[in-house]
């Protein structure tokens, strides 16, 4: 369950598709949606993206959070990595969002152990 309570349940597909575009507009490399609804009872849905620098990490995370709150009503449940801001994961509840640089993302893999876990394609709006 999502944690907006004044409005109609989101899906979880737009939450992070959501977060997608607001990383997409800051710059953010090799985004991945994975759903993993099926295969764990944590998350509908991960999402993986890559920053450059730990300034870049913190200002996508920072994107996402406006704009999911500004167009879905939504704050994050939790925030964890803001402070270091080499890996900062954002739980929306059903959905949770990864922002790594690419010497973490490459070193933890966690998209290798989700595997089994369907990658779902998606298009960013033209602008």
């Amino acid at each position: 369950m999502l944690n907006d309570l004044k409005s109609p349940p989101v899906n979880s597909y737009d939450v992070a598709m959501a977060t997608i575009v607001a990383a997409d507009d800051r710059k953010g490399a090799d985004i991945s949606l994975i759903k993993v609804s099926d295969v764990s009872y944590l998350a509908d849905y991960f999402v993986f993206i890559t920053g450059f620098s730990t300034t870049q990490v913190k200002a996508i995370a920072e994107s996402i959070e406006k704009d999911v709150e500004e167009s879905l009503e939504l704050l994050p449940l939790r925030r964890e990595g803001k402070s270091d801001g080499r890996w900062i994961l954002l739980d929306y509840g059903d959905v949770i969002i990864h922002i790594m640089l690419p010497d973490d993302r490459e070193y933890y893999n966690i998209e290798a152990f989700w595997g089994h876990a369907e990658k779902v394609p998606f298009e960013l709006p033209t602008p």
